[in-house]
């Protein structure tokens, strides 16, 4: 998946830290940690990351 691009929120800061990267296909998006690009990713359908994103935007 090294070859995937991969891009964080416009509201992260420059500074690094805590990051979430996502990745969007087609047919699966992909979602990783900043700090550690190697590390463990999540795949999700085009449905769950709709679903994810839609309670995000709800929660306080």
């Amino acid at each position: 998946m090294n070859e995937l691009t991969w891009f964080k929120s416009s509201y992260s800061g420059s500074e690094g830290g805590a990051c979430v990267e996502v990745v969007t296909l087609p047919t699966t998006i992909h979602v990783r940690d900043s700090k550690v690009p190697d590390g463990p990713r999540l795949t999700l359908s085009p449905e769950a990351w709709s679903a994810f994103t839609a309670f995000a935007r709800t929660a306080d």
